[in-house]
């Protein structure tokens, strides 16, 4: 059996949740509960806070964790990134007040930074060679500034509205970072074989995400040109209609690119498009 490691609360928490539980890895999403056992695979699922995940599988409490690829950079345990998850997008960034001016990464020669990622931000500095202050803050490092105990911040940026807010402005990004699937490095082999087949759900699950399913009629003279707007997976499927001279196309597309693509078709005669909503994939 695994027992896989996700965020009791946050940014991943539902979304971790959603991932298993679309690869058929169902459980109750108990708040109060530590440990709840999978009804329907041979796992159940951990809540911890997410800067205890990459520790606690790298000891071997559990075998698998779902975290941040910053968190797990940032504390540099042994562990085994084993997917790329495609959620819980952000990056690690040196901000600083809006009002100064910056040229480059000297800047921070001799400045105090304030920081909940000590460790990535002292390998940053030390690889370029170049001296600073790191001060570890736990919480609310973009208000250090303001306040006079920092000269910068390193911390984690989404859309940038906190550091906008806040008078900070990003000038360096040192680490893109997303949800990733982690493993200890000592599974047996029957738990090598559940990662495997748990592996095998979450690709179908990450594949179907953004994903939409089109039919149409489309002329059968317009068809070549149609197979070029929508090249799919391998080809789309076309099969012949009753009226002469038509056929019906069906094909999967990103979501981000439906309605350019429905223009695109539409100018070479598509009718009758439908959009349906995908369950899975499975590759």
């Amino acid at each position: 059996m695994l027992r896989i490691a996700i965020q009791n609360k946050g940014r991943l928490n539902e979304e971790s949740v959603e991932l298993l539980n679309g690869g058929g890895v169902e459980f109750d999403n108990a708040k109060r509960k530590y440990l709840v056992k999978s009804r329907t695979f041979p796992a159940e699922v951990l809540y911890l806070r997410d800067d205890d995940i990459p520790g606690v599988v790298a000891s071997g409490a559990a075998q698998l964790g779902i975290v941040g690829l910053n968190e797990v950079t940032e504390k540099g345990f042994d562990v085994k990134v084993v997917k790329k998850l495609g959620f819980g997008y952000c990056r690690l960034c040196l901000a600083i007040p809006k009002n100064e001016v910056y040229e480059g990464l000297n800047y921070f020669a001799g400045k105090r930074i304030a920081t909940s990622y000590p460790n990535i931000l002292r390998r940053f500095f030390a690889d370029k060679n170049i001296p600073v202050e790191i001060s570890e803050i736990s919480g609310s490092v973009e208000i250090t500034p303001s306040a006079g105990m920092a000269d910068a911040i390193f911390d984690i940026v989404s859309s940038g509205g906190t550091l906008v807010s806040n008078g900070l402005k990003e000038v360096e990004t040192v680490l893109e970072s997303e949800a990733v699937l982690i493993s200890n490095n000592e599974l047996t082999a029957e738990q090598n074989e559940e990662l495997d087949e748990l592996l095998f759900r979450i690709e179908s699950e990450c594949i179907s995400r953004g994903k939409k399913y089109l039919l149409m009629n489309i002329p059968s003279a317009s068809l070549d040109k149609a197979i070029e707007i929508l090249p799919a997976m391998r080809s789309p499927t076309v099969m012949p209609l009753a009226a002469e001279g038509w056929c019906s196309l069906h094909s999967v597309v990103d979501a981000a690119q439906l309605w350019d693509k429905i223009k695109k078709l539409k100018e070479i005669g598509a009718e009758g498009i439908l959009v349906l909503n995908l369950d899975k994939i499975i590759p």
